[in-house]
């Protein structure tokens, strides 16, 4: 009862003007090549993105109707076949104007505090905002088959955490859910022991830090090199398409 009165109070997502749609997304190698119906998907996932989201320029960053539209676009990529559900749990995107520092904090073993600080092209928090740096966006629209995509990344980090546990698996029906976990896990862990072993990795070797960013990496490869990936990793590249749905970049020549 209560969601639904929140959607009438909300209303519907006001519909994009064909121009502004064509001008922004034109701009985007993911979305043209895209075949007319997902394009619609896609449009009309932004339409929900930017009406329940709010997103908010920092460092003295402006951004104008066609920025937004770009931005919404680029997150909602990954839910063309998931779907809104992948907007849940959070209502904010940060934009800075290139990489920004955030201070870190650990306690080891031995109860030491160890403080750090990090620069970062983009983070997900947990039921928080998502932050990208809109320089890095730029970058990857330049170099749109490079293996990069923060945009895609951050977002799988938000579809991660819909079930509760931050662990490298999206909400999936019982049998893929164990499929993808057994097939994930086995890649990972044989990426880790390449990259840890000094070995030359196919993918950015930022995928061995952990189960969740082994999935963020992944998927920006299924959107801006999936060939790579599909040489690399059959099954995991497998699994993408299936959540995903075909890259826009599989008919590009490497």
């Amino acid at each position: 009862m209560i969601a639904g009165l929140l959607a009438r109070l909300r209303g519907r997502p006001t519909t994009l003007d064909p121009q502004l749609w064509r001008s922004a997304t034109g701009a985007l190698p993911w979305v043209h090549p895209l075949p007319a119906p997902r394009q619609a998907q896609l449009k009309a996932l932004t339409e929900r993105f930017l009406h329940e989201k709010a997103i908010t320029p920092l460092g003295g960053l402006v951004l104008d109707d066609q920025a937004r539209v770009q931005l919404a676009a680029l997150c909602c990529l990954p839910l063309i076949e998931f779907g809104p559900t992948g907007l849940r749990g959070w209502s904010q995107l940060l934009v800075y104007p290139e990489a920004f520092r955030v201070q870190r904090s650990h306690v080891d073993a031995a109860g030491v505090l160890h403080e750090w600080e990090d620069e970062l092209i983009g983070e997900s928090w947990d039921s928080g905002p998502l932050i990208l740096s809109w320089a890095d966006i730029q970058a990857d629209i330049a170099e749109p088959d490079a293996g990069f995509c923060v945009a895609v990344h951050e977002m799988a980090h938000k579809l991660d955490a819909l079930d509760g546990a931050i662990d490298g698996t999206p909400p999936l029906p019982r049998p893929w859910h164990g499929q993808w976990a057994r097939d994930f896990q086995q890649a990972f862990d044989a990426f880790q022991a390449q990259a840890d072993g000094g070995h030359e990795t196919a993918i950015d070797p930022y995928a061995a830090e952990s189960p969740e960013e082994f999935f963020a990496v992944t998927s920006e490869y299924h959107w801006s090199d999936p060939h790579t990936l599909a040489r690399a990793m059959p099954q995991v590249a497998a699994h993408l398409e299936r959540l995903y749905g075909p890259s826009p970049m599989a008919g590009a020549v490497r």
